[in-house]
């Protein structure tokens, strides 16, 4: 009676090097990320009587597995589960809050960091989340 080799075995190292790799960069990938997200429970979006999506906050109706960006700059969907989002910019964390200001423009959803006295200057910032 034969067995078949173990996973480890029957894969040349080539191939188990570079799986190994994607799971490291994987594993360090994911604690980096610190986005703010929230969750919405489903309240259903009706069209001529039918359920075709989610209701969200404002009144809207999505559709089921639609995805778009509020005023607000979160970038949301819908599933039939609810609606998820999650910011879609970062924001600075560390820099000279003496010296220094941030600002966010929701036409970039994005923050500039400038001087508080000039700001046409900008900051250095050493982290950022997001």
């Amino acid at each position: 009676m034969s067995f078949p080799s173990p996973f480890w075995k029957s894969h040349n190292s080539a191939r188990m090097n570079t799986i190994l790799a994607c799971l490291l960069v994987l594993a360090i990938s994911m604690p980096l990320s610190d986005a703010s997200c929230f969750y919405m429970p489903f309240k259903p979006g009706m069209s001529n009587g039918v359920v075709v999506g989610c209701l969200d906050g404002e009144g809207n109706v999505h559709e089921f597995d639609s995805r778009w960006r509020t005023e607000d700059c979160d970038d949301c969907s819908c599933s039939k589960t609810g609606i998820g989002c999650c910011t879609s910019y970062m924001t600075p964390v560390d820099y000279d809050e003496e010296k220094c200001q941030s600002i966010f423009n929701k036409e970039t959803c994005s923050y500039k960091v400038v001087e508080k006295d000039d700001h046409s200057k900008e900051c250095p910032v050493h982290s950022w989340v997001g």
